[in-house]
């Protein structure tokens, strides 16, 4: 179950997403298992931070609001501008944002299933990333206790994300069922 579902969401990233490198791979598995912890440091930063992205992050391609990235869809990326476009308030984003940092209860153990799952779909020709390439780096960011990082210089160029990662249960009901 967990393969098929983890190795469908890698194959719909890579397809709406063709520039989508080692790192920004790394960056969802990272997200999906451990949330959005590692992004909060304190509430006034944290606010600012959408504030200025918000403010700052103009046209993109099209994008779904949800982006389901967890097998289990508990962990999904809020795109900012179809959130914004519906008319939704930042301020409830911030606050699931918040919530999910604080209560969510990611982990080490699921983030390395998920990059064996990516290894085995890289291997069937799935993915534009090796898996040799997703070994190596899974192993280099594990010996460095699994830091989050940011999205590769392309992928940030061309695909210009803005969004927040949140666990599903924290939003709003009318965007969580969508």
């Amino acid at each position: 179950m967990l393969e098929k579902t983890l190795a469908g969401i890698l194959e719909a990233q890579v397809r709406r997403y063709p520039l989508l490198e080692i790192q920004d791979l790394y960056k969802l598995l990272h997200q999906a298992s451990l949330g959005s912890e590692h992004a909060v440091s304190n509430d006034d930063g944290v606010r600012a931070w959408l504030d200025g992205e918000l403010a700052t992050m103009g046209a993109g391609p099209e994008e779904p609001l949800l982006d389901d990235i967890s097998p289990d869809g508990e962990i999904v990326r809020v795109h900012l501008r179809p959130y914004l476009g519906a008319g939704h308030e930042p301020e409830r984003l911030l606050e699931a944002f918040l919530r999910t940092a604080r209560e969510y209860q990611g982990s080490v153990e699921r983030f390395g299933r998920y990059g064996e799952v990516a290894v085995q779909v890289a291997s069937a020709g799935r993915l534009n990333v090796p898996a040799e390439q997703i070994s190596q780096f899974m192993q280099q960011m594990g010996e460095q206790g699994f830091p989050a990082i940011h999205h590769s210089a392309p992928f940030r160029a061309h695909y210009r994300p803005a969004y927040r990662v949140v666990a599903r249960v924290f939003l709003e009901p009318a965007i969580a069922t969508r």
